[in-house]
């Protein structure tokens, strides 16, 4: 079994801010997979299967800032290690719409990140981070991440969204080298000249 997370804040005036982005991943997922999702405590949660891959879905399992230690007791729940986590969040540092998988590493400034890495006292677990973009030159990075996306804002993570569950679903029935290279790849924008 997997542990799919998605980070964000609980409560209905956080549900459509980009910083809940990992949170609409889980939804999607637990729509294609047909996975309940229902309250337990702070989080949504539900089990299920990925092809023919056990998963369990959650999101918001506290306050961003406060993710780890519920996450950490999750794992425990589950008699899962850090290892069979995916943790699915919002990256200032991608364009909005990219994805990028990645194995480990550091925070990079994201505080749910910090938060995870520890409370589990490690940083061995794979993220998908799902691009926002920065904020408009003198905007605050926190008053951006927790603004409401706009109805043409959100037509751009739409296909977002499906290709981070298609992600989801390779890094479960296949491996995480083959996710990384089908997922991590920077599509080609128009009128850009190949690299030499």
């Amino acid at each position: 079994m997997r542990l799919l997370i998605g980070l964000g804040n609980p409560g209905a005036e956080y549900a459509d801010t980009r910083h809940n982005i990992g949170c609409w991943v889980i939804e999607r997922a637990a729509a294609r997979w047909s996975v309940r999702l229902t309250r337990k405590g702070a989080a949504q949660r539900g089990s299920g299967r990925a092809g023919s891959k056990p998963v369990e879905l959650a999101c918001a399992l506290d306050w961003m800032n406060l993710s780890g230690p519920p996450l950490k007791g999750l794992l425990r729940e589950l008699g899962l290690t850090p290892e069979e986590l995916v943790v699915v969040h919002d990256d200032l540092d991608l364009e909005p719409g990219r994805l990028r998988i990645r194995q480990n590493g550091g925070s990079g400034g994201h505080n749910g990140i910090k938060s995870v890495i520890d409370a589990l006292g490690t940083p061995q677990f794979v993220r998908l981070k799902i691009g926002i973009g920065r904020p408009a030159p003198r905007q605050d990075s926190a008053d951006y991440v927790l603004e409401r996306v706009s109805p043409d804002e959100r037509a751009v993570y739409e296909p977002c969204l499906e290709r981070a569950v298609d992600a989801l679903e390779l890094l479960l029935n296949r491996d995480l080298a083959t996710a990384m290279n089908q997922f991590n790849v920077r599509d080609k924008i128009e009128g850009e000249e190949p690299p030499i």
